[in-house]
């Protein structure tokens, strides 16, 4: 048995949708207001076309002055959201402008009432069409079946029981049918375009976006450079136990291990906290005073370190003397990695104005020259830098390796 053509799938498909049907009902309760206010002029008993204008125009003034309140925006926002869009996305306290294409905040703006006055009255117009649709469509099928409609609403447009041609009776139910899915999908369209973000909305939410993207890779950042140094530590400590054959030396190794773990759960709980949001006190990034301990724990592992630290380091501001100390940390973890138990020369130089930090150390014999700027870890010494303002390089110079930062104090 062949499948029912595309265009005839496309047809009957949304019919099967039960958001065609909350949409119409979206739709018609926009109604109310209008007969309510035709109750009580000009009085719906005996309607004819100029009535029904009257009834439509005369609720327009204090329809669109309920705008003027920025809590109208928010219902809309939300009715629109669980009566126009499919999906549970749509219905879910968490549901995101983006995501649905309404926004359901306040008015901020006469901008955001203006299009909310033009979105109530076009739901309470439309509503009163489709209202009027739905009931004369039927009774157009009731006249072409044959039947008699004593005095129907619409009298004025209902076809004449002379004409009554059963074999057209479906085609006003299918009109009204095609009418419904037609103008919920119009009504759905229109509240993204009145009722979506405004420019102001929409620019918060990237700015939020954008900071939640930058803590993300502050945190890998954190987790790359904190994680890499001890593991790189560990490593080096544990071939150079295992190569002195020396119990000193091996306590000595297992000691500097030991410490230099400690501190990396340290950094990966206070990262955890970051990324859990719990609201407990976060433990506060080391800083470029505590530079002793990257030091230490550089010459425990067996490369030779002259280290020359000048200037106040204690009275850096704490975003320049925190970056500063990870990109120390990377620094002296690449060394250790790619060049060995080679002589390293730190220079930490704190000036008025900026503070200059250079890492130096010969390249092994017999090892391949890194390639300029490949590796996370440069990368992120490059973007640690940037994100302060300041400079970084790497790369080789006079036959050694040198990471080279400027970061300014102002």
């Amino acid at each position: 048995m062949s499948a029912p053509p595309l265009s005839l799938l496309s047809l009957v498909r949304p019919l099967v949708r039960a958001v065609t049907y909350t949409r119409w009902l979206h739709l018609m309760v926009g109604a109310i207001v209008p007969l309510a206010v035709g109750l009580v002029y000009p009085g719906l008993t005996d309607p004819g076309l100029a009535e029904w204008l009257i009834v439509a125009a005369l609720p327009v003034p204090p329809v669109a002055a309920i705008a003027l309140l920025p809590s109208a925006r928010r219902a809309e926002g939300l009715q629109a959201r669980l009566m126009l869009l499919p999906g549970k996305h749509a219905r879910v306290r968490r549901a995101t402008d983006a995501a649905t294409g309404i926004s359901a905040t306040p008015s901020a703006s006469w901008t955001d009432r203006g299009r909310t006055a033009l979105w109530l009255v076009f739901r309470m117009e439309a509503g009163l069409a489709v209202l009027l649709a739905s009931i004369w469509l039927p009774q157009c099928t009731l006249v072409l079946a044959g039947a008699v409609v004593e005095e129907p609403l619409l009298a004025a447009l209902t076809p004449s029981p002379d004409l009554g041609l059963p074999a057209l009776a479906p085609l006003p139910l299918l009109a009204l049918l095609a009418l419904v899915v037609g103008a919920g999908r119009l009504d759905t369209r229109t509240a993204r375009r009145l009722l979506g973000p405004s420019v102001k909305e929409r620019m918060t939410a990237l700015e939020e976006r954008t900071e939640r993207l930058l803590e993300r890779n502050r945190i890998a950042r954190e987790l790359h450079d904190s994680l890499g140094h001890a593991l790189t530590l560990a490593v080096v400590q544990a071939g150079a136990a295992r190569a002195a054959k020396d119990p000193e030396f091996t306590d000595r190794a297992l000691a500097t291990i030991e410490e230099t773990g400690r501190a990396a759960l340290e950094d990966l709980e206070r990262v955890l906290l970051l990324l859990r949001e719990t609201g407990r006190p976060r433990g506060a990034s080391p800083g470029l005073d505590e530079a002793v301990r990257l030091l230490d724990s550089a010459r425990s592992s067996g490369a030779r370190v002259d280290a020359e630290i000048t200037g106040s380091v204690e009275e850096l501001p704490g975003p320049v003397s925190r970056e500063a100390y990870r990109m120390l940390q990377e620094a002296l973890t690449n060394a250790l990695r790619h060049a060995g138990q080679v002589p390293v020369e730190v220079r930490v130089t704190a000036e008025r104005s900026r503070l200059r930090l250079l890492v130096t150390n010969p390249l092994p014999e017999g090892r391949p020259q890194a390639v300029p700027g490949s590796g996370s870890g440069l990368r992120g010494i490059r973007e640690r830098a940037a994100l302060l303002g300041g400079e970084a390089k790497a790369g080789v110079k006079d036959g050694e390796w040198r990471v080279a930062v400027t970061l300014p104090l102002r």
